[in-house]
């Protein structure tokens, strides 16, 4: 049952409970490893917080950049019509007139595109969702604050 060199166990023998000192100490050890747990994820979310500032600044940069180089891809475009449309005519006047005309139904084609769009914002079934959803809303806050106005007539009267 038992080697010869080891004295025989009492079986009904409690094990030893680990001392207050030792409880303390690993409550410290627990407390010093969230610490730092904690301390790398707030080291890692001002890393991570920089990065998208950073990011940020550098999409904003290269909206600007991309807006000028198409402003200036355009101008060239508009430029060379001009020439081609000057050759055509033989005339910069007629040219610049062409350029001008193509210019406005582009702004008025754009202006029709934008009302269209904000016609099918308006649409009944869409007005209709809008409103529902507004009355959804509206009820939800009535029903909440009336919950409150009950809650606190009931905590008063207990008073």
């Amino acid at each position: 049952m038992h080697d010869e060199g080891e004295p025989p166990r009492a079986a009904t023998a409690p094990e030893p409970a680990p001392s207050s000192s030792g409880l303390l100490k690993e409550i410290g050890q627990l407390g010093h490893a969230v610490r730092r747990l904690f301390g790398a994820q707030m080291h890692l979310l001002a890393a991570e917080l920089g990065l998208a500032r950073s990011a940020v600044s550098w999409m904003l940069l290269a909206g600007l950049a991309a807006t000028v180089a198409g402003v200036g891809f355009g101008l060239t475009v508009l430029g060379l019509l001009g020439v081609v449309l000057a050759a055509w005519f033989g005339s910069w006047i007629w040219s610049l007139l062409v350029l001008a005309m193509l210019q406005v139904l582009f702004l008025f084609g754009s202006i029709l595109l934008f009302r269209r769009c904000m016609h099918w914002m308006s649409l009944p079934a869409t007005r209709g969702e809008w409103h529902a959803m507004m009355r959804d809303t509206l009820r939800k806050a009535e029903s909440e604050v009336a919950a409150e106005s009950r809650q606190g007539n009931g905590e008063e009267g207990r008073s």
